[in-house]
C-alpha cells in the first residue's frame, strides 16, 4: 500500500534530522508520532496539564495538514511518566475530546526527555 508522510520529519533544535515523520497517511488511516508537550519556542513547559494542552495542539496542527481534526482521532496511546498526574492530564484530555472520546491506552513510563511528563501518540480516520 502507498503512504504519504505528513508534516514532514522531526528535527532537534540544533537542526538534526531524526529518522522519523510526524505522521504517516496509509490508506484512510493517519498514524502520528509521539508528540511531547513542545510550545512554540521548541521547550517544554512545566505541568502536567501545560504539556497535555501542547501535545493536542500539536497533534492538532499535524492533523489540519492532512485536511483533519482531532474529532478524527480514533485510538490514543498515552505515556504519563507519573500515576499521581493522571487526573490531572484526564481533565484536559477529556475537554479536548468532549463527544465520542477516541478508544485510549495509558502507560506509566520514562520518556526520552527528562523534563516530559507526557507522550501521545494517535492514530486518526478520515
Amino acid at each position: 500500500m502507498k503512504h504519504e508522510i505528513i508534516g514532514g520529519n522531526f528535527t532537534l533544535a540544533d537542526g538534526t534530522p531524526l529518522p522519523l515523520s510526524k505522521a504517516v497517511r496509509a490508506g484512510d488511516f493517519v498514524f502520528l508520532s509521539g508528540q511531547l508537550g513542545f510550545d512554540d519556542a521548541g521547550t517544554i513547559p512545566s505541568g502536567i496539564k501545560a504539556q497535555t494542552s501542547h501535545c493536542i495542539r500539536n497533534m492538532a496542527s499535524i492533523l489540519q495538514e492532512a485536511s483533519l481534526d482531532i474529532s478524527h482521532i480514533v485510538k490514543t496511546t498515552i505515556w504519563l511518566t507519573d500515576l499521581s498526574n493522571f487526573a490531572e492530564f484526564n481533565e484536559v484530555y477529556q475537554k479536548a475530546f468532549p463527544q465520542l472520546p477516541p478508544a485510549r491506552s495509558t502507560v506509566c513510563s520514562q520518556l526520552a526527555l527528562p523534563s516530559a511528563l507526557i507522550e501521545i501518540e494517535a492514530i486518526a480516520y478520515g
